[in-house]
């Protein structure tokens, strides 16, 4: 049965007539922000961080992938807002949370930063409001920890407010799958919840599936990543195995890969990095044990994945033994500082703990990164060494990012030892130039 709130939501999200809000002005967020006002809605972001507030007001991007020309124009049709004020919740018809997730030192989920988000969204909590939680999170989150703060306003989900959850998918760097075209999976705390949560993303996503419940779209998010790191923590495996056995386990992936059916390629490399794979499964595996279920499966390719950096860097030392040289005070540059290609997020990147790893080992690491000019790490601030300059002045190079802006055939030229931990150097014939 639809009720009046339902259809009077129902009928401002149809016509654009609604003010929507978005908590949390980051990688998602922002993106997510920009579409909306871009499909015509009135959007106000919200965020504590006075400088991401001042920036978008100012018609400044701060994420690469959102253009600083898009937010200026949103920002001068009043189509976008930005604050750090949350009473203007009391004007929003929705509100999206957008905000990390991160683990603790135990490996156990952080939500404070969505129960704070939440607190924020009680405080000016009203008839009519609809509520999407998109942070990452264990299944059950949104109807745990969520509904009873916002119910304890004597308000019914499904009659008075809607609650729903939809995972963020963003790919940061991606040029063909966006905010926009990435389809949009949406669980509510009711049908009514999920009508309006689909009715609501139809307005700005081009493709929208609705599933049955909260718990459940929080799980697809879990069961992708966990996807991702359990297949990689395989082919990882099989790399350690490989080198063994004196195996090219580049050469066995392409080759495994010719199969058109029953096989997809996935590729080792020097760890996990970003806020998604290396952290999601630990979410997932967390609310396992909770209910005394063990995910060893889960486990043991977190454990292989962690385990990565520590090889690169044993590798690199082996490398320099067979040249009767040492890793200490052996003058080492790391080409690539962020997780993955042509991205400037350095988030859990593993050319971080290999840096420092190399570090302990006594080496003089330097960096090169196109993205990432400078990096403070421990109080000491790195900065990014240009590679014209770097010619000759090392023992060896290390490539953990393979940006597309490294001249590769150049770097082959310019170091005596080369280790590639991501097969960046494919097709060229250098007998300086190793590969994990």
């Amino acid at each position: 049965m639809t009720t009046k709130l339902e259809t009077e939501l129902h009928g401002k999200i149809k016509s654009r007539k609604l003010k929507a809000g978005i908590i949390g002005l980051g990688y998602v967020g922002l993106p997510l922000a920009v579409e909306f006002a871009k499909a015509g809605v009135e959007v106000h972001g919200i965020d504590i961080d006075s400088r991401k507030v001042d920036a978008i007001r100012k018609g400044k991007s701060y994420i690469q992938d959102v253009p600083s020309r898009e937010v200026e124009k949103l920002v001068s049709e009043k189509k976008l807002h930005a604050t750090s004020d949350f009473s203007v919740l009391r004007e929003l018809d929705t509100v999206n949370i957008c905000v990390p997730t991160p683990l603790r030192k135990s490996k156990d989920p952080d939500i404070s930063y969505i129960v704070s988000a939440a607190q924020e969204i009680a405080r000016y909590f009203h008839k009519g409001m609809l509520v999407i939680l998109e942070s990452t999170t264990y299944p059950g989150t949104t109807e745990e920890v969520i509904l009873p703060m916002l119910e304890a306003k004597r308000l019914k989900v499904g009659r008075d407010f809607f609650l729903a959850f939809s995972p963020e998918r963003v790919d940061p760097g991606n040029p063909q799958y966006q905010t926009r075209n990435i389809p949009k999976v949406v669980g509510g705390a009711t049908s009514a919840c999920t009508r309006l949560a689909a009715a609501f993303y139809e307005l700005a996503i081009a493709k929208v599936h609705p599933v049955s419940s909260c718990a459940s779209a929080e799980m697809v998010k879990l069961l992708e990543n966990t996807f991702r790191s359990v297949n990689i923590g395989l082919v990882n495996e099989l790399c350690l195995m490989s080198e063994k056995l004196g195996a090219d386990i580049w050469e066995i992936i392409d080759a495994a890969a010719t199969k058109p059916f029953g096989f997809m390629p996935f590729y080792p490399g020097p760890g996990l990095g970003g806020h998604c794979i290396p952290i999601d499964p630990h979410y997932l595996a967390w609310k396992a044990r909770i209910h005394g279920f063990n995910p060893r499966f889960i486990e043991l390719a977190s454990a292989v994945n962690a385990e990565m950096p520590e090889f690169v860097v044993r590798k690199v030392q082996a490398i320099l033994n067979e040249k009767g040289k040492a890793i200490k005070g052996a003058k080492i540059l790391v080409l690539g500082l962020s997780y993955k290609k042509n991205v400037d997020d350095i988030r859990e990147s593993p050319a971080l703990e290999i840096l420092e790893l190399l570090e302990k080992n006594g080496a003089a690491v330097s960096y090169s990164d196109p993205h990432v000019p400078e990096l403070t790490l421990h109080g000491r601030t790195h900065r990014s060494v240009s590679l014209t300059s770097a010619k000759k002045k090392f023992d060896m190079a290390v490539l953990v990012t393979d940006h597309s802006g490294f001249d590769y055939a150049a770097i082959a030229k310019s170091f005596p030892l080369i280790l590639d931990t991501r097969n960046a150097f494919r097709g060229i014939a250098a007998k300086n130039i190793r590969r994990i």
